[in-house]
């Protein structure tokens, strides 16, 4: 692969800030090895979901790291500030839109194993990818594919679609071992460009016998041989088991990579990924990989080549977290100087509270990725406006199902709040010339009744010039509910058109919501409009994650993120969770046989 430079020293590895300060980065070479060709089999569902609940690891609120030093406080904010936009009315609009993949699909998704089972699991975590007439969706943990009228074509265990044994097997009724490995925080992508669609996932290997995690880890990278998902996929591997920072420890008992993130230029895959320690412990710092886009989509002969950047910082001292690498839709540039660029940005705000500060960041000179690579990473930091750690949400009232049966077991719970994570990075798109993006945030709506979540936006113009990465705010503001009452935004991610049309999509939920699907369009001048509902939802949300004797906690586990992508026809896709009615298949279904009653909603906007 040959020698790989950051930014400025290419055999100390410095990264260079916007402030001058320097910071160390450390650079090295990782493989991403073949693993398999499949197809995408949808087989015979099972009859039933089993009650056999999987939870995915809660690391939101895990980052902080004792001892760390450096200049981690925002700027010009007060202690316990609260941004106080005047919030987005409702408004109608016409839209395109169909149901999408739910929990019970999920729970009974064929494993390709006559006696397989895939599990009960929240939160979902939304992908999507939309192209040549398809639309593919990833959930946690199941795909499946539609094409555009929303016409299912069949639907699978992600195991499965990776070649992996099941979560584990069904004898005589019951859970037996041998347990697959454990996967989540699923991602898609269509490349537009050459015609591939690509999906991944993260893996944790398990002890067979027990289930319990292990030391291993690896990000799963599936690519369609062409632009049609029926077809065949190459399935690669990246092991990421031991990428965890030295000054943290490194991983002596393992390493895994939560949420991945994707993203690509015309030259390059990108993934960052979390580390954190096996089984989930301490922070590792954030890890950045590199991959050449041609190899992967050619199938790489075997083994391909990747940049693997460790031990990054933000600010002098302050790991960086989330680092969200962009996309670019169908029918916009790429950033071409410097060699072809991609761009990343990421959030601060490293005390839980509030920040004023975002980070962007440049890998530069990604042409060369397709032969000796000779990267170059850089950041600067952009003063922006205010966003904070969301509260968890509060639900209108109505029927729990779910709890009411526990209630008859003996557990006694109340009605569930929902999560709103932290204020990490969102989706990420380069169009225009501009990286547009969402986070989500605190609120308080026209400093009106109780802090709330909401979601913040932003629209930056960067710039390359000799090796200079520079940036600012063309437009920044807020989509919030106008109401005194405790209704909020919910994960929020922005999907933008090759000409700048844009729209937030986001979960919608309150004292006077049941968790439901909406949207509001974007505009580069103007900023965000109303609030369109696309799926109102039908009852509260009714999960085991946040009722004993599933969980400890009484906040549910939702989104942990959304989605949304253009096509190759200036359309924005749009999806996210939702409570949807209830399907025949599931009213057939016993008292506690369905441990969640989630469900996803896709959304086609024709700005």
């Amino acid at each position: 692969m040959g020698k790989f430079r950051c930014g400025v020293c290419i055999s100390c590895g410095l990264l260079l800030t916007a402030s001058g300060l320097l910071a160390q980065a450390s650079i090295s070479t990782k493989k991403v090895s073949l693993v398999g060709t499949r197809k995408f089999t949808p087989g015979k569902p099972v009859s039933a979901p089993i009650s056999k609940t999987v939870l995915a690891p809660d690391v939101d609120v895990s980052f902080d790291i004792p001892g760390i030093s450096g200049n981690n406080r925002p700027a010009r904010l007060p202690a316990n500030f609260v941004p106080r936009p005047a919030g987005n009315p409702f408004a109608s609009a016409t839209f395109n839109g169909f149901v999408g993949l739910d929990q019970f699909l999920q729970a009974i998704a064929p494993t390709g194993f006559p006696n397989g089972a895939n599990g009960q699991l929240e939160p979902p975590d939304q992908g999507l990818a939309v192209g040549n007439g398809f639309v593919v969706e990833p959930i946690n943990n199941a795909i499946a594919i539609f094409d555009t009228t929303g016409n299912l074509f069949g639907f699978e265990a992600l195991s499965a679609f990776f070649g992996l044994p099941p979560t584990f097997f069904v004898n005589n009724g019951q859970v037996a071992p041998p347990f697959g490995p454990f996967l989540s925080d699923p991602r898609a992508y269509f490349d537009s460009s050459n015609g591939h669609f690509i999906v991944t996932e993260l893996e944790i290997g398990v002890d067979p016998a027990t289930g319990n995690f292990g030391t291993t880890s690896s990000v799963l990278i599936a690519v369609s041989a062409t632009n049609n998902p029926l077809g065949s996929w190459n399935v690669f591997s990246l092991d990421i088991s031991q990428d965890g920072d030295a000054r943290f420890g490194g991983c002596p008992t393992g390493c895994f990579g939560d949420e991945p993130l994707i993203g690509a230029d015309a030259n390059g895959f990108y993934v960052s990924t979390n580390a954190f320690a096996l089984p989930p412990g301490q922070f590792k710092g954030e890890q950045l990989y590199a991959i050449s886009l041609a190899a992967l989509e050619s199938g790489g002969g075997g083994s391909i080549g990747a940049v693997h950047f460790g031990n990054l910082d933000v600010v002098a001292g302050e790991p960086a977290r989330s680092i969200q690498p962009a996309t670019n839709p169908p029918g916009a540039s790429f950033e071409s100087s410097e060699g072809g660029a991609e761009y990343f940005v990421s959030a601060l705000d490293p005390g839980h509270t509030e920040d004023n500060r975002i980070s962007v960041w440049a890998l530069t000179n990604t042409s060369s990725l397709s032969s000796t690579p000779d990267v170059h990473l850089s950041n600067i930091i952009v003063d922006t406006e205010a966003y904070g750690f969301p509260p968890a949400v509060d639900q209108k009232p109505g029927q729990t199902p779910l709890r009411d049966f526990l209630a008859s077991l003996g557990f006694k719970n109340h009605e569930e709040l929902v999560a709103a994570n932290d204020d990490r990075m969102q989706q990420v798109v380069f169009a225009e010339g501009k990286l547009w993006t969402t986070v989500p945030t605190k609120v308080q709506p026209g400093s009106q009744g109780p802090v709330r979540a909401g979601a913040a936006w932003f629209i930056f113009s960067p710039s390359l010039s000799t090796g200079h990465l520079s940036a600012s705010v063309r437009n920044q503001g807020y989509v919030s509910i106008q109401s005194p009452q405790q209704n909020s935004v919910l994960f929020p991610a922005v999907g933008v058109t090759s000409t700048g049309k844009a729209a937030i999509v986001f979960s919608i939920a309150g004292e006077n919501f049941y968790p439901s699907a909406a949207y509001a369009t974007l505009d580069a001048a103007t900023g965000a409009g109303p609030i369109v509902i696309t799926a109102p939802g039908f009852a509260p949300d009714d999960g085991f994650s946040a009722y004993a004797p599933f969980a400890v906690s009484r906040v549910a586990r939702w989104g942990d993120y959304s989605a949304a992508v253009a096509d190759e026809h200036g359309n924005l896709w749009l999806a996210t969770e939702s409570i949807n009615p209830a399907l025949p298949p599931e009213t057939q279904l016993p008292p506690g046989a369905l441990l969640a009653n989630f469900g996803t909603f896709i959304t086609e906007v024709k700005p």
